[in-house]
């Protein structure tokens, strides 16, 4: 019994002994992780793309998220794998002050898209392009891809490494995806260039012309009554946004008088003051073309400095079987590619609106001629449109279908009741009657002189 005793006591320290090993042993192996991790860590906000340039060096201080926020339930259409990864630590007391003890590493894969280059690869997304366009093909070298292609690419990756700790603000997938390629083209006879971007199809609403449309044309969340396409005013007729704008004006200047007010909040009015008078000021003294109305396109900036491409040249947009005719009418965001006025949208898309893209797909050719633009600007005159670029497309080796004709869509302007004038003296009859026509024939609807 003794013997039996003293065996059971033996085990019984045996396997205490083994569990205390254990356990040390265990201890040291979770240390020895959480150790590693800290020495190892990376930048918190890091995006891992493969075949890029090192990544940035580490911030003094790691960005922290606070507030509610639903990973879930992103709207930007990112694939979300979340795991939780528990390490052994000490004391709750000593973990809560240690700003490591409690942390979200954050890596978001981009894999970086490569630009179509040959004409079978632009008819996988366009299958009426080649047929639409016969001469294109002559037009496409290995060397065609664009260093834009690649420049709107870095842009949208480097807004991303900026953004990360802000999930809910991250581009979307369809918009990190927004353009298949940028090609520089040159015609081998005529040497007539253009610039193709292939793309979805946004829009853009903007723009104000008291001349042609004194009512407005309406306003979207995101309306802006400018566009970089500008003239100057041919009427005395005041511009339909200047109200609220000089209102808003008026609060802010207000505001700013405060003694009160803090200074943060002060040097955030005076930026605004100054924006808006510099709005208030271009609205008084130009004209803009009207995105309900008006046939123009949208190029990303930046794209003018590496292609040519500048506001006012000239642009055919492809999509389907019809072959649109406009101009480049604004300059938008540099990290966004493919958008159009409302006028070109609500073409192709009848249930287009500026919240609602008439075409989702990357199916839209945008062939921009560059250095093709004819200052001074003034209206559109639709006409000169359809003849000039009819002959660019010419110039690239045609097309097999007629270029859509755009008709003018502005109601005209009520008559100005007539007023008695002083009889004009006959020295300045001659000069009056000679400008007349010659101011007439800029404009593509015909403005009521202002009254003296």
């Amino acid at each position: 019994m003794a013997r039996f005793r003293l065996r059971t006591l033996r085990r019984f320290a045996f396997f205490l002994l083994l569990a205390a090993l254990t356990a040390i042993v265990l201890r040291w192996i979770s240390l020895e992780r959480w150790h590693r991790t800290q020495v190892a860590r990376d930048v918190p906000a890091e995006i891992e793309i493969p075949e890029k340039t090192p990544t940035p060096s580490q911030p003094s201080k790691p960005p922290v998220i606070t507030g509610r926020l639903d990973t879930a339930r992103l709207f930007s259409g990112i694939t979300v794998h979340a795991t939780v990864d528990p390490i052994p630590g000490g004391a709750a007391s000593e973990e809560r002050a240690d700003p490591q003890s409690y942390v979200l590493d954050l890596k978001l894969h981009a894999r970086v898209p490569a630009p179509n280059k040959t004409i079978e690869e632009l008819a996988k997304v366009s299958p009426e392009l080649p047929r639409l366009l016969p001469g294109l093909a002559a037009m496409l070298t290995p060397d065609s891809v664009s260093p834009f292609f690649k420049e709107l690419y870095d842009t949208k990756l480097k807004l991303l490494q900026e953004n990360l700790v802000r999930l809910d603000q991250l581009l979307s997938r369809h918009n990190f995806y927004d353009c298949q390629t940028v090609l520089q083209l040159r015609h081998p006879e005529s040497h007539r260039r253009a610039v193709l971007l292939q793309s979805d199809m946004d829009v853009d609403a903007d723009g104000s012309d008291s001349d042609r449309l004194p009512a407005g044309s309406g306003a979207s969340p995101n309306f802006k009554p400018v566009t970089s396409f500008r003239w100057p005013k041919k009427s005395l007729i005041p511009n339909a946004y200047l109200p609220p704008l000089e209102e808003k004006l008026k609060r802010y200047e207000g505001e700013l008088s405060v003694k009160g007010t803090a200074a943060e909040r002060k040097r955030e009015l005076k930026g605004a003051i100054s924006q808006l008078r510099d709005e208030i000021e271009s609205l008084k003294r130009y004209s803009f073309l009207i995105g309900a109305t008006d046939p123009y396109i949208v190029l990303p900036s930046g794209l003018g400095k590496a292609d040519g491409g500048k506001v006012g040249d000239y642009v055919v947009v492809v999509f389907g079987e019809v072959i649109y005719p406009a101009i480049v009418g604004d300059i938008g965001p540099s990290d966004k590619a493919g958008e159009a006025s409302l006028r070109v949208a609500k073409e192709i898309n009848a249930n287009a609106t500026p919240n609602n893209r008439p075409v989702s797909d990357l199916k839209v050719t945008y062939l921009i001629f560059p250095g093709t633009a004819d200052p001074p600007f003034g209206p559109p005159d639709l006409e000169k449109l359809q003849a000039r670029c009819e002959t660019l497309v010419k110039e690239i080796g045609g097309a097999s279908v007629p270029l859509h004709h755009w008709e003018n869509i502005i109601p005209p302007l009520p008559s100005p009741t007539p007023t008695p004038t002083p009889m004009p003296t006959p020295s300045a009859t001659p000069a009056s009657s000679a400008a007349t026509p010659a101011a007439a024939s800029m404009f593509a609807f015909p403005l009521p002189s202002p009254t003296p």
